[in-house]
């Protein structure tokens, strides 16, 4: 059975923190609430768009204007997805690579769906199937978006890996079956992915084919 692997992409394979940060703040200008900065955005992200701008907002969901807000956020970013926004070094290349290898490769990321579908058709023809946050379906630590590219793969977990750069992708994978890589160059420290019990730690994308070929 052939090997996949299941990419998060916000700090995993995209640098796309500046965007988010301009989108956030475009929007609680709007409410002339108080601006983020870049280090506030990075410690908001991870869990999805609407906890984001939760932790964003004064009061988050108690804010009679969170709803507003929210959506003042999608349009904001569904406009600017990409004004800052790129893939981290090595990260085509080494798609390149796996994908020559014949190793399906995926995305599942708690951004919304149709910024995820977007940002991936935009950098990288070596995904073949990229979801995000979908209305009845549960984003992670949840398994299900995971479920539902190894059933399109028809791939078993045993020959899957999921990568990412938070605690929530770590625990994604454990949610699911699947061994873990841990990467250092996007928005959560070393120190998290090894607390929260990543498999693999890699320092570079370039370190991946080898973790991925070898088992």
């Amino acid at each position: 059975m052939e090997k996949c692997i299941i990419f998060d992409l916000d700090g995993t394979l995209l640098y796309t923190l500046k965007d988010l940060q301009i989108a956030v703040n475009n929007a609680l200008k709007e409410f002339n609430f108080k601006e983020r900065t870049l280090e506030e955005i990075r410690n908001f992200v991870g869990n999805g768009v609407v906890l984001l701008m939760e932790r964003a907002i004064p009061n988050g969901r108690n804010n009679p204007d969170f709803t507003a807000c929210l959506q003042a956020f999608y349009r904001n970013y569904s406009n600017n997805v990409n004004e800052n926004t790129r893939p981290y070094d090595g990260i085509s290349e080494t798609l390149d690579l796996l994908k020559s290898k014949e190793i399906r490769l995926a995305v599942n990321s708690n951004k919304y769906d149709e910024a995820v579908k977007a940002l991936c058709k935009i950098y990288f023809p070596q995904i073949e199937i990229a979801l995000g946050a979908r209305e009845g379906i549960d984003t992670k630590p949840a398994p299900d978006g995971v479920y539902d590219i190894l059933k399109y793969f028809n791939s078993g977990k045993e020959n899957a890996f999921f990568i990412g750069d938070s605690s929530v992708d770590v625990q994604t994978a454990k949610n699911s079956g699947l061994k873990s890589i841990g990467v250092t160059w996007g928005y959560r420290s070393e120190e998290s992915l090894i607390e929260a019990g990543a498999d693999f730690i890699v320092h570079s994308p370039k370190e991946i084919p080898d973790i991925i070929l070898n088992r």
